[in-house]
């Protein structure tokens, strides 16, 4: 099965993009490589960040972390004072979810990337969890 290498990311000032990624998220340091800014943000995968003179496309990075690793990154979003929501669309202010009967949070990056941290993953609560996935609700599995 192939394994995700890397992803790029771009960003204005890839360092200080690195940086935030790893500071607040608990990543080792980023290392710099050539024209990239590397992140290690799994035991195969890196992200490498990418300094750009032109608009940013806002990506969506989810990362699925341990109700320790949880409080510690909640708590340096907190810290910061950055916005963060309880839903992608940034309608839910200031809350966490509960979905699949975990906890998960969403917050902006300074390039407008979304970051999402979540304790269990997508529909893993099934249907008999106490908060059910929407998501399983507009294709239940057969």
């Amino acid at each position: 099965m192939p394994v995700l290498n890397h992803h790029i990311v771009s960003a204005r000032d890839a360092e200080e993009a690195a940086r935030f990624f790893a500071d607040l998220l608990g990543f080792a340091p980023p290392v710099p490589l050539g024209h990239f800014v590397l992140l290690q943000v799994s035991d195969d995968t890196t992200f490498d960040f990418l300094s750009v003179d032109r608009d940013i496309e806002p990506q969506h990075y989810a990362f699925l972390v341990t109700d320790q690793e949880f409080d510690g990154i909640f708590a340096r979003v907190r810290e910061r004072g950055l916005d963060h929501w309880g839903d992608p669309q940034h309608r839910v202010p200031g809350e966490i979810n509960e979905l699949d009967d975990g906890r998960g949070l969403y917050f902006d990056d300074p390039n407008g990337h979304q970051l999402e941290i979540l304790t269990r993953p997508y529909g893993s609560g099934g249907l008999d969890a106490e908060h059910v996935n929407p998501l399983l609700l507009e294709h239940p599995r057969a």
